[in-house]
């Protein structure tokens, strides 16, 4: 479905106006899910006072707010906010990011399902590298479906042994024909058991340096030969699996880019990925952020007064802010048609540590009560956010490999030692192990 394209910025008041009579038409100002979770539940002892970053819903709940997240984003795209920066040919607006962000801060004031099972990996990361990479067909048959919510998306990126280390991915894809033989386990991926389809990076010359070999493909998750093992996380969710690829037959022409060029692929992918990891929105984790929320756990505990936790609390709403002015950076570079450049891995990389330092804090604050469930309002429900924080750290790049990517790219700083990007990838050696990888 095309839809007519406005003109640039200058356009953003009439667009405004626009996204509110939408709104206004199809959802609740105020409702359930309204703020995004900023200032969420300031009012100590009222509404919800989950604070969480992954999802531990009963398997009943978490089908349930996939088909409302489906049904609200398939409004979306038939009334032309589907996909807003997209190609009017596949549904999209030809609108600037700026609008995007336009939409975001209006729709935050109502009452509408979370959509982040459809949005941060596959219309965040999979559907920007489908527009980039893929032929023709596929773009036409896969990015309607995607930004319509009838097909969720997944990344099949990280392995066992290759999960800071991308590039030395194992899961091999041999040519037969038009098709590839495609074997081999990638695990830690979000959402592949919802999934319709995965964007895979295979191993396809072992005999080329580690960059070099790999091929990337789009990743039919119905083929015979895909199984899906949900991981249980500590936060009692299920969010991300382990996925086992038996002799998938892939086509060729789902292939994205060259043979043997899927790094520049991943590239694409992971660029979107830091962008959308570095965002400010964080569902019920964003309140964890909050001066409002963080001040009414300071009177609740009677540390509003304690030099100590004030000082933690000011030192970390200044990083919060100063993550909010990168992030604000960013969206001006947008503004101006200029791609940001190191502005998000850093947005990434502050968002998970401002992240981490507040479930620490307020642990700290609360003591047991924050890690026994004694029926308290507002106590134990931080647990979720305390226990999801070592995967911050991870997740979206670890914060090792941010810091060296800023060092040796931003501050210019001697390269990593060690790194082997010359020799054949079967003649590299497993971290440990003394055994070839391939």
């Amino acid at each position: 479905m095309a839809h007519e394209t406005a003109g640039g910025v200058g356009d953003l008041p009439a667009f405004t106006a626009e996204v509110r009579a939408f709104l206004d038409a199809h959802a609740a100002a105020g409702g359930e899910g309204a703020g995004r979770g900023e200032g969420k539940a300031s009012a100590w002892g009222t509404g919800d006072d989950r604070v969480a970053y992954f999802s531990s819903d009963p398997p009943e709940v978490e089908k349930r707010k996939i088909q409302e997240a489906r049904d609200w984003q398939r409004t979306r795209y038939e009334n032309g906010f589907g996909w807003i920066t997209g190609p009017g040919e596949y549904g999209g607006r030809g609108l600037t990011p700026v609008h995007e962000m336009v939409y975001n801060a209006v729709e935050a004031e109502y009452g509408v399902p979370d959509t982040g099972v459809l949005s941060v990996v596959g219309l965040g990361m999979i559907g920007p590298t489908i527009l980039a990479h893929a032929r023709p067909h596929v773009k036409d048959r896969w990015l309607p479906e995607m930004y319509r919510g009838d097909a969720i998306a997944c990344q099949l990126f990280s392995e066992p042994e290759a999960g800071s280390d991308l590039a030395s991915v194992q899961t091999r894809a041999v040519r037969d024909g038009d098709t590839w033989v495609v074997g081999g386990q990638k695990v830690w991926t979000s959402v592949a058991h919802h999934s319709r389809i995965g964007l895979a990076l295979t191993r396809t010359d072992p005999d080329a340096p580690k960059h070099k070999g790999i091929t990337a493909f789009l990743v039919d998750m119905t083929l015979p030969g895909v199984e899906v093992r949900p991981l249980r996380q500590m936060t009692g969710g299920s969010d991300f699996n382990e996925v086992f690829l038996n002799e998938v037959r892939v086509p060729d022409d789902h292939r994205l880019g060259e043979v043997n060029g899927g790094w520049t692929v991943a590239l694409t992918t992971l660029m979107n990925e830091r962008a959308t990891v570095g965002g400010d929105d964080g569902g019920p984790a964003a309140g964890a952020l909050s001066p409002e929320r963080l001040a009414a756990v300071m009177r609740a505990t009677w540390t509003l007064d304690d030099h100590g936790v004030r000082g933690r609390v000011a030192e970390l709403l200044a990083d919060v802010m100063a993550t909010d002015h990168l992030n604000a950076r960013a969206r001006r570079s947008m503004r101006a048609g200029v791609t940001p450049g190191p502005e998000m891995s850093v947005s990434k990389l502050m968002y998970a540590q401002n992240l981490t330092r507040a479930a620490h804090l307020v642990t700290d604050v609360f003591g047991p009560r924050a890690i026994a469930d004694s029926g308290e309002w507002g106590t134990y429900a931080w647990s979720e956010l305390l226990l999801a924080t070592p995967a911050l750290r991870i997740l979206g790049g670890t914060e090792e490999i941010m810091k060296n990517i800023l060092a040796e790219r931003v501050l210019g700083l001697p390269r990593e030692p060690g790194i082997d990007t010359r020799s054949p990838f079967r003649e590299l050696r497993r971290s440990g192990s003394g055994k070839e990888t391939a």
